[in-house]
């Protein structure tokens, strides 16, 4: 049953995307569902504060704008065009909506055997792999996020983007199409760690939805 819930959260996160104005996904498990990893108090706070505000400004910085009647990812795809207030909501909307998909409250998940040997391939080993993109992630001065995502040849690369800014984005060095988002704004992890990012960089594999992130791949890979 979650399986299933996570697919029809999934097939609702890429269907809100052909149409504005724009909506927050109902989160696939509860607010203390992720307890021992991310606490429910962070996981309340982060979900129907911080990124309910991204989704509402969003609509008010598109109202009345060629953008109200775009997707998400044809506005992320120009957003050096746009204004601040449009590339910090888009960005903020998009990559929480794909954070919720990529945690999840099962145990033990695991990555498919395309991805694995992809992973393997690219970096070396799946330790290298976590280690490279938890330095990614420790190493974005101020708020950001870390990322795995396939390039324009399908290949797999970790990077990082400040803010809320993401792979997806016409103004970032590298770009591709995110699998694996890691949230390290404060507000993701400082009620629990404090100041220890690095903490919560290491917790957070404990709910990573590697099935999710699996069929992320093969759809990044269909598109190529």
């Amino acid at each position: 049953m979650k399986i299933l819930k996570i697919a029809a959260l999934s097939a609702v996160f890429a269907a809100q995307f052909a149409f504005a104005q724009f909506k927050q996904t109902p989160l696939p498990y509860a607010y203390n569902a992720l307890e021992g990893s991310v606490d429910a108090q962070t996981m309340e706070i982060h979900y129907s504060k911080h990124a309910a505000g991204y989704v509402a400004n969003l609509n008010k910085a598109i109202a009345g704008t060629p953008q109200e009647k775009q997707t998400l990812f044809q506005i992320l795809s120009e957003i050096s065009k746009l204004t601040p207030a449009v590339r910090n909501n888009a960005g903020g909307h998009y990559n929480h909506e794909l954070f919720w998909t990529v945690l999840t409250p099962v145990k033990d998940t695991k990555p498919s055997e395309k991805l694995a040997k992809a992973i393997t391939e690219t970096f070396g080993s799946m330790d290298a792999f976590k280690e490279k993109i938890s330095k990614a992630g420790a190493d974005r001065f101020g708020s950001g996020w870390a990322w795995l995502s396939v390039d324009k040849n399908g290949k797999l690369f970790v990077s990082s983007t400040a803010n809320q800014d993401n792979p997806l984005m016409d103004v970032v060095e590298e770009k591709g199409t995110p699998i694996l988002g890691i949230d390290v704004w404060e507000h993701a992890y400082y009620l629990k760690y404090q100041n220890k990012r690095a903490d919560y960089l290491t917790a957070i594999w404990n709910v990573l939805n590697w099935k999710e992130v699996s069929r992320r791949y093969d759809e990044a890979l269909s598109k190529k």
